[in-house]
């Protein structure tokens, strides 16, 4: 159980490959684009 098992987290980053033990971690937006700043107003 280590660097060569496909199975282990430890076997996933020595291989450089995703899955069930390490997962992908997801971007997430930016706190600009959450309140909007640079966001021009629209005229009604």
């Amino acid at each position: 159980m280590g660097k060569g098992d496909k199975k282990t987290k430890r076997g996933k980053i020595n291989r450089g490959t995703f899955g069930a033990r390490r997962p992908r971690v997801k971007k997430r937006r930016s706190i600009e684009t959450k309140i909007g700043i640079g966001n021009k107003a629209t005229p009604k």
